[in-house]
């Protein structure tokens, strides 16, 4: 898959997030279909992690690990969120989604970093990123500490997303984003 479409997918599974995970919490009180949708979300999530690792390993592995691992936990907590909500344990849910935030908000800031430093977006965009999703992050700490802020904080870095998203699906990353060539081929290139 060329780096352009992987972009295209990543924006589109951006802008997926958002409308399954407020559709799914517009509905979990009425039917089912809102915790269903809300556990598509966590699939979306791990989705968006697996897309981007090709494109930011050759710019920084540790990142590429760590943005994978960072959205693996949160789609695992916002699924144990679900699970809280089912069995009517609204503050489980409340801290489960927190920790996911919290993984999101650490693995964002290095993400839109790689962004920045390989200029694979706009340079205004991936600063926007990283103060976005530092913002989030100290909302989402200081929602688990008691403050009811997180919401308000969280605003900067959801609109960011949904700017990324739309960026990506019209443009995709750059050709120079990832290796488009299996890992195989590249070491026998190398060693020519």
């Amino acid at each position: 898959m060329s780096s352009r479409a992987i972009g295209r997918a990543v924006g589109a599974l951006f802008l997926l997030a958002f409308v399954v995970y407020i559709a799914g919490e517009a509905l979990i009180g009425v039917s089912e279909v809102g915790a269903l949708l809300m556990l598509v979300d966590s699939a979306v999530v791990a989705a968006i992690g697996v897309l981007v690792f090709p494109v930011l390993k050759p710019h920084d592995e540790v990142t590429a690990h760590a943005y994978l691992i960072g959205r693996a936990v949160e789609a695992v907590m916002l699924a144990v969120g679900v699970v809280f909500l089912l069995l009517l344990m609204p503050l489980g849910n409340h801290y489960s989604y927190q920790i996911a935030m919290m993984s999101v908000g650490t693995v964002g800031v290095l993400f839109c970093r790689v962004l920045f430093r390989a200029r694979l977006v706009p340079r205004f965009l991936a600063v926007w990123g990283m103060a976005g999703y530092a913002v989030f992050l100290v909302g989402a700490a200081l929602e688990v500490l008691g403050y009811g802020v997180g919401v308000a904080l969280s605003v900067p870095g959801g609109l960011f997303e949904i700017a990324l998203g739309v960026l990506l699906i019209v443009k995709g990353f750059p050709a120079h984003a990832a290796p488009l060539t299996h890992p195989a081929a590249q070491l026998s290139t190398s060693r020519t």
